[in-house]
């Protein structure tokens, strides 16, 4: 089958060797994605909705890259550095998934990549056809 690597540009795909994004075939596997700008800046600081919400609009630009859309997405996985606001990290994932519904996972990690990161998440896309 085919490979399509997808990248952002971040500083840490060429540091670490990821790609942002790897299509094979149906499957879209959508790297650990936090809320940083294009210059690595965070983004909603000690928001939890507001990262949210931008990781997922970030996952959406990738999933259009790769002709896919958030309704091909069957997995997500949401890291978290505090469980206690998982409230408003489900408010933003329910604005994109409400209707979709796909398999998710919510854990609490002691830290992220920075440290005023509250959320990283992952997805899985399987194309229909």
């Amino acid at each position: 089958m085919k490979r399509k690597n997808y990248t952002s540009g971040s500083r840490w795909e060429e540091v670490v060797g990821y790609s942002r994004a790897v299509k094979i075939g149906n499957t879209i596997e959508i790297t650990g994605t936090v809320a940083a700008d294009e210059n690595g800046q965070v983004v909603g600081k000690d928001n939890a909705y507001e990262q949210t919400k931008f990781i997922l609009e970030k996952i959406q630009t990738v999933l259009h890259e790769a002709k896919a859309s958030m309704a091909d997405v069957i997995r997500t996985r949401m890291f978290v550095t505090d469980i206690s606001r998982w409230e408003e990290f489900g408010k933003a994932h329910h604005a994109f998934f409400n209707k979709i519904k796909p398999c998710t996972t919510m854990v609490e990690v002691r830290q992220l990549i920075g440290p005023d990161f509250l959320i990283e998440i992952e997805a899985t896309a399987i194309l229909s056809n």
